[in-house]
């Protein structure tokens, strides 16, 4: 796809500005994937997300070694790979392996307490660097609905509850206060507020793509076309340019569709992927359909887009953005959040099988798998169970892999 062409290339030119400026020694923010990017993005404070520069270390080859050096030094063996590998990086030291020399201290340092280790990897970064943490609250919410997406886009603040907003917005308004002495700007509430109805607007964009997806005669593209085109402009969310891209990406895909293009020829099987990208071997999401005319039609980037972002802002931006983040994990990864989101979206996308990436030492986005694995399967879905780590590839066996892929298929 021409579309995701060029969302590579700017996010190729975005990540050399990028390296630019931190290694010229401008403040950065390192933070963790669940939390409130948009105050960074709109305080114009460059920042590195802790799961994307673990992807960038895997995918220059250099996580065996750093997990091995883990494993010599004697931390705790169920650490999550995807979370802790930067941090094994910057204990270990030698930046001549690390990608772009490796990363100089941090400005500021921002992690949500979605799980145990979470806050505790970020307290290790804040002793190895000296850069202020500010950690954001997980409380839990006493009646998870599992049908949440039906009430957290209007109803959220009966949904999540006050008493929750309120512990949120007031971390979040910590952290606003900290971006304003680092940059020495005020924060724009009259700004802030356009720029959310932006990024709104952006979902929504990209919830009619996945509808177009989902109720395409043939998938007009698989997840590794699907992946660049949500996540890169999610990267950028609420900019001019990742508003022009949402659109180009929507047109790109209705004309795939009425030509009837698509990656698989003799498409008998659709398929979902279920959890994380498999970073160090994205080629696997391709290895099923001249075989068995199986192609991947969903991961839960582009639905999530609408389902996990979209919130009325109700007069008060920054609430909707606390509502946006109070439960991100948890309804991405934890039952009952994700067993009937899953559910759902297999009837909408007309799922046969579901690939479930199940990261065994990473209770952050693989202890509820289970549980929505019997979800699907009572709704006649079949799963296959994929063991394996976002990041880590020392016990990935491809072919082990795809036989396991190819007995389901074949059964089928």
């Amino acid at each position: 796809m021409s579309c995701a062409r060029d969302a590579t290339g700017y996010q190729r030119d975005w990540l050399k500005g990028l390296r630019g400026k931190i290694t010229a020694g401008e403040p950065f923010a390192f933070v963790n994937a669940d939390t409130p990017h948009e105050l960074f993005h709109f305080m114009d404070v460059p920042m590195v997300t802790n799961q994307w520069w673990s992807a960038v270390i895997s995918a220059k080859q250099q996580a065996p070694y750093y997990f091995d050096f883990m494993e010599e030094e004697g931390f705790h063996a169920h650490l999550p790979r995807y979370s802790s590998l930067g941090l094994m990086a910057q204990i270990e030291g030698d930046t001549s392996r690390q990608p772009w020399g490796g990363l100089p201290a941090p400005a500021l340092l921002c992690a949500r307490a979605s799980s145990d280790e979470h806050p505790r990897i970020f307290q290790r970064w804040a002793e190895e660097t000296g850069a202020p943490l500010h950690l954001i609250s997980a409380p839990a919410v006493p009646d998870p609905a599992p049908d949440w997406w039906s009430l957290a886009r209007d109803d959220w603040e009966g949904f999540y509850g006050t008493a929750r907003l309120d512990l949120v917005v007031s971390e979040m308004r910590e952290l606003i206060v900290a971006l304003e002495q680092l940059t020495g700007r005020r924060f724009d509430e009259a700004g802030f507020a356009r720029y959310m109805e932006a990024i709104d607007r952006q979902e929504k964009i990209l919830e009619e793509v996945s509808e177009m997806i989902a109720g395409a005669p043939r998938v007009p593209m698989g997840i590794g076309e699907q992946m660049p085109n949500v996540m890169i402009p999610q990267w950028h969310r609420g900019t001019d340019w990742a508003l022009s891209h949402a659109g180009a990406f929507k047109s790109e895909v209705a004309g795939r569709i009425e030509r009837g293009e698509g990656p698989c020829e003799n498409e008998r099987i659709r398929m979902m992927w279920i959890g994380a990208g498999l970073w160090f071997d994205t080629d696997f999401y391709r290895a099923f359909e001249e075989s068995h005319g199986a192609v991947f039609a969903w991961s839960m980037y582009l639905p999530f887009a609408a389902d996990g972002y979209i919130r009325a802002s109700h007069g008060d931006p920054l609430r909707a953005l606390a509502a946006r983040v109070s439960a991100m994990n948890e309804q991405l990864h934890q039952p009952p959040w994700v067993n009937a989101w899953m559910v759902r979206e297999a009837k909408r996308a007309r799922i046969d099988v579901a690939l479930m990436l199940i990261p065994e030492h990473d209770r952050f986005s693989g202890y509820g798998s289970l549980f929505a694995k019997k979800a699907l399967e009572e709704a006649g879905v079949k799963v296959v169970e994929i063991w394996s780590d976002m990041v880590d590839p020392r016990k990935w066996n491809r072919a082990e892999a795809e036989a396991k892929v190819s007995e389901a298929l074949e059964a089928l």
